[in-house]
């Protein structure tokens, strides 16, 4: 354990760190013992394999329904996304450079405009937490129904479907593990971000190319009306910035973070561009909201990508959570170490996880919520608006300054037409 939080930092560690509380339990404490413990020891090889981590998520499922609803002409965006999410990543770490007591973003959000900041900046992480948890489930009940269509369970004479069985099943199975007190195995196994992306991006490519689905479709140039879904959903896939502070501080030589970005970003939108271009071309416009719903479960290649799909998200969930579970806990400073309450929490967390996944049953459209209100607010304009408090450049007219505006600017319009967007599409499926 010493050893792999010594070494191996990356989105997982923060959240297994062995810590000593003292009985007040602030959200400042909280949240600082996320930040890593020794500095400085990581290599920039293991930096960016822990970026490429990050970075790959769940986003790659649902990056062809993306493109199918924006058209060809949508990709551009998907590369301006990408840069302007790099940008702000290295505005997190001038913001860091400029004081040495940074070491999270919400650190980063104090900074910058004091408590209201960081307040700002952990309800922005942890509400984003919270929703992509709620997709986990309604993931793993949709892939698992296209394994098991025929499931139904009966509870007290009512019928439950084969969908909503399966979120309820995968939330016991996962309930254990949010419990746990060290997670230092799950984070073995979550680590794994990069090797299942690649995965399932060969096993689409092999069931198009040699399973009898080809390529076939041509699609459709430009499609105005799935623009804001689509780069909501591009979006989405950028959303790993909370964990930039982690990365940068643990780097033994942190000159060379930028060109570890740089990789990290150029390898992931190239993989997320690939698989974009990929399902489009197998599945046209019919392609579903999640690439492995819509890929035929007879085939080796297409359940392999369905597996992987499935291990991931539970290994991952409660490293996601627990973030938000330890600040929970951290409202009732009295109780905050007593072992029953913590089992409460997190029990009804997950409860209420399961709530939302069986509300909201549309991975694909809260996605795009997550993506356009949260991910852009928090990948975007956060950054841009700390640094620019933080370094006094809105003071001087320049370059720079025009650049920063843009990318608000850009990430305000998303923000506000995305979200429009993903809010009346769910609306239209309830």
């Amino acid at each position: 354990m010493e050893n792999m939080s010594r070494d191996e930092p990356s989105l997982t560690v923060p959240l297994i760190a062995e810590e000593k509380q003292s009985p007040g339990c602030k959200l400042e404490d909280v949240e600082t013992n996320y930040s890593h413990s020794t500095t400085g020891t990581t290599s920039s090889f293991k930096t960016a394999f822990h970026g490429l981590n990050a970075l790959s998520g769940v986003g790659i499922l649902s990056i062809p329904y993306a493109l199918s609803s924006g058209g060809w002409l949508s990709l551009i965006l998907l590369f301006v996304i990408s840069f302007a999410a790099f940008y702000s990543g290295l505005l997190i770490q001038r913001c860091m450079d400029v004081d040495s007591n940074i070491r999270t973003y919400p650190d980063i959000g104090e900074r910058a405009f004091g408590y209201k900041g960081r307040l700002l900046v952990s309800v922005v992480i942890y509400a984003e937490l919270y929703l992509v948890a709620a997709g986990f489930l309604i993931l793993e009940g949709d892939n698992l129904q296209t394994l098991f269509p025929d499931m139904v369970l009966e509870v007290a004479g009512f019928e439950i479907g084969a969908r909503q069985s399966f979120v309820i099943f995968v939330a016991f199975i996962i309930l254990p593990t949010v419990w746990l007190d060290n997670l230092s195995i799950l984070s073995y196994i979550s680590a794994s971000g990069v090797l299942a992306s690649a995965i399932i991006l060969v096993s689409i490519f092999w069931t198009g190319a040699f399973d009898g689905i080809g390529f076939n479709q041509k699609g459709t140039l430009v499609n105005w009306h799935g623009i804001p879904n689509a780069v909501s959903l591009y979006a989405f896939c950028y959303c790993a910035h909370p964990v930039f502070p982690t990365l940068y501080t643990s780097m033994k030589n942190k000159r060379q973070f930028s060109n570890v970005l740089l990789v990290c970003f150029i390898l992931c939108t190239l993989n997320y561009a690939s698989m974009a271009a990929l399902g489009y071309l197998m599945f046209g416009s019919n392609v579903q909201s999640q690439i492995t719903l819509s890929l035929p479960t007879h085939n080796f290649s297409s359940r392999l990508a369905i597996y992987t799909t499935l291990v991931n998200p539970i290994a991952k969930y409660a490293l996601m959570v627990t973030p938000i579970v330890k600040v929970t806990k951290s409202w009732f400073p009295l109780n905050c170490n007593n072992k029953s309450y913590s089992l409460f929490i997190s029990t009804a967390f997950v409860i209420s996880n399961v709530t939302v996944a069986l509300s909201v049953p549309f991975f694909g459209d809260l996605m795009s919520l997550v993506g356009a209100f949260l991910s852009m607010t928090a990948s975007t304009v956060l950054p841009c608006l700390c640094y620019m408090k933080i370094s006094r450049t809105y003071r001087r007219f320049g370059f720079e300054m025009v650049v920063l505006v843009s990318v608000v600017l850009l990430g305000i319009a998303v923000v506000v037409f995305g979200t429009y967007s993903s809010l009346l599409q769910i609306i239209g499926h309830l």
